[in-house]
């Protein structure tokens, strides 16, 4: 552990550095490129300025709201999906005509239905993480061993429900789970490309501060970006450990 901690951070030093090379150098034009060194000014002057915590309060509400309700409705579906073939049959058209458009292509109906609000940005991001969990789900549900099922006919587990609770689910648990863990990435990819539209919070405050050639601000909100993410999945691993305590480590 104490070793992979060391190489981490030598890795970390050597992207600092590659990062100050390529500034001191020049690349990708003059000026576009921050000082590394300058971004925790940068945040701390985002921070005094108040646009920082606005700006992470107002993502984390549609954020949170659009990254339940897309799994919600992805496990679901696509549980049910995996689980009969009629409803996998009436969901096949739809599926091949909506999955290849991306989440960003529902920006404009999101501001034309619910216009620059909260609601607008959660349906654009819970549309992202709504085809995760669809497809992990339904991949994971599907993927149950048959035999397990008639094993637990064998033991008396004759209702469908039960069956579906108490072994189908716990089987298929840590592919949907893995889904889960993707669709947190997968909302905020969805969250930031929505914000540098027009929804308010940290994609737009970069927005903002590209249009003035602030990029060291940018650099700052993208670190935030990476901290949202860092928390989030630290928080679903611990929850994912309690409700898995029954498998065997």
């Amino acid at each position: 552990m104490r070793g992979s901690s060391v190489r981490g951070a030598i890795g970390l030093v050597a992207f600092v550095a590659l990062w100050k090379i390529a500034q001191a150098s020049g690349v990708g034009g003059d000026g576009t490129i921050p000082d590394p060194f300058s971004v925790p000014g940068a945040l701390l002057a985002e921070w005094d300025a108040g646009r920082l915590q606005t700006a992470i309060q107002s993502s984390l509400v549609h954020y949170v709201w659009g990254l339940l309700l897309g799994t919600a409705l992805g496990c679901a579906l696509g549980a049910a999906a995996a689980l009969s073939t009629l409803v996998d049959q009436l969901l096949a058209g739809v599926v091949r005509v909506l999955r290849p458009i991306p989440p960003l292509a529902w920006v404009i109906f999101a501001i034309a239905w619910f216009q620059i609000s909260h609601r607008g940005a959660a349906f654009v991001i819970g549309i992202g993480v709504f085809w995760v969990n669809y497809y992990t789900t339904h991949a994971a549900v599907r993927g149950v061993d048959p035999r397990y099922d008639e094993l637990a006919r064998a033991f008396g587990q004759g209702g469908r429900l039960r069956r579906l609770l108490d072994v189908t689910l716990p089987a298929a648990a840590p592919g949907i789970l893995a889904g889960m863990e993707t669709g947190i990435g997968a909302a905020l990819m969805a969250l930031i490309a929505a914000e540098l539209i027009g929804m308010p919070g940290i994609g737009q405050e970069m927005n903002v501060a590209a249009g003035v050639g602030d990029y060291a601000t940018v650099a700052a909100y993208m670190l935030v970006i990476s901290l949202i993410y860092a928390v989030f999945d630290a928080v679903f691993v611990r929850l994912e450990r309690l409700a898995t305590q029954w498998r065997p480590s």
